[in-house]
């Protein structure tokens, strides 16, 4: 049977291919054409109809710019769509596209299941309507969202958070400590580690601050997970500071570090995942953030602080991600042992939360379900 997913950015990969990986478990003869990542690629042995690398667009402003790649690859999708004329179109995360392309797929007639809900519940609930109207199922990862969908009178259904099945894949093949620092050319400094984000935007606009407090901790190595859908370019200024940036090993780097420089984004829950004590970092453009204040309603950002609705883990939001603000915190993270014990407990509670591990087998099962019905 023929799945289409279609994801845009770097979680999204992870997730859709995770996804796939258990969908060939129960359907053997599952054939899968999607946009996606490095992921996707592997899972299913095929390429992207476009890579994320051509879709990955932060910000308002951002997309106002890249207005015409994002119009043309529109249109690519639809004309590969059309031509594989799937059993079922799987939408994973990124809104801004997903959402038209929901609407486009109803009205080709075009089953559409959707995964990882856009963030209706903190702007734009206007969308819930575009959801109930144009999608089959709603599969939503994080716990509070089910009882939103309920009183919006919508079925939704709660999967786990797909990040559990991901941790617990990687961990048995995560490579020792003793591997991972000299594979690097680490020192035997204790680590910290620091997630700048995977977008051109976030690395210029943070990464100097994040990396301006590595003077004020000589007793710690600072190590940077790079992205591999960012030139090498992006990192050569560490290089020449001593500061290592290592590729396709963030889970050994949460492993192994004692506390996190980390941007907003699914990082943060990986690293409260991984019982990585960190500081949640989030800097956008002028413009676009103040649209983007306007806009939202929620109290958080971090998506640990998010789910537990509670500050669990301090943010450095706009103006007040300074390498000041960030050398104080880390100094609680590493000196203040209740402080840093009491993170660690709400962690606990977070991971139970969360809905356990298998959330990708779940998933798996509806949309293989879904598939066999329309055949």
């Amino acid at each position: 049977m023929k799945y289409y997913f279609i994801a845009g950015e770097a979680s999204g990969d992870m997730h859709a291919g995770n996804c796939m990986r258990e969908i060939k478990l129960l359907d053997p003869q599952a054939n899968f054409a999607f946009t996606g990542g490095d992921v996707m690629e592997e899972v299913s042995g095929k390429k992207a109809a476009i890579h994320i690398k051509e879709m990955n667009f932060m910000g308002f402003v951002d997309v106002l710019k890249n207005i015409g790649t994002i119009k043309k690859n529109f249109k690519k999708v639809k004309s590969d769509i059309l031509a594989y004329k799937p059993d079922l179109l799987i939408l994973v995360d990124y809104p801004g596209f997903n959402l038209r392309m929901a609407k486009w797929a109803f009205e080709q007639g075009i089953k559409v299941d959707y995964y990882i809900s856009p963030t209706v519940w903190a702007w734009k609930e206007n969308r819930v309507e575009i959801l109930r109207k144009y999608t089959n199922k709603l599969f939503v990862i994080l716990p509070f969202e089910e009882a939103f969908y309920a009183k919006k009178g919508m079925k939704v259904y709660f999967m786990g958070h797909p990040l559990l099945d991901a941790i617990e894949r990687r961990k048995p093949q995560l490579k020792s400590k003793e591997d991972f620092v000299k594979e690097n050319g680490l020192s035997e400094k204790p680590m910290i580690a620091v997630l700048p984000g995977s977008r051109r935007q976030e690395i210029e606009r943070m990464l100097d601050v994040m990396m301006g407090v590595t003077s004020k901790f000589p007793s710690y190595q600072f190590v940077v997970a790079g992205s591999n859908t960012l030139d090498r370019s992006y990192y050569e200024p560490l290089s020449k500071m001593g500061i290592k940036v290592v590729f396709n090993q963030t889970y050994e780097l949460m492993n192994y570090a004692k506390a996190g420089i980390i941007k907003s984004g699914t990082s943060t829950l990986e690293s409260a995942l991984f019982d990585l004590p960190q500081v949640i970092c989030y800097k956008g453009g002028g413009l676009s953030f103040k649209i983007a204040k306007m806009l939202v309603d929620v109290k958080y950002i971090g998506l640990p602080n998010l789910i537990m609705d509670a500050p669990l883990v301090k943010e450095l939001v706009q103006d007040d991600l300074t390498t000041e603000n960030i050398c104080l915190e880390l100094d609680k993270l590493l000196n203040d042992t209740n402080y840093r014990n009491e993170m660690l407990l709400n962690y606990k509670k977070l991971k139970e939360s969360c809905g356990g591990t298998g959330a990708s087998k779940r998933l798996a099962a509806e949309i293989f379900q879904d598939v066999k019905k329309t055949n």
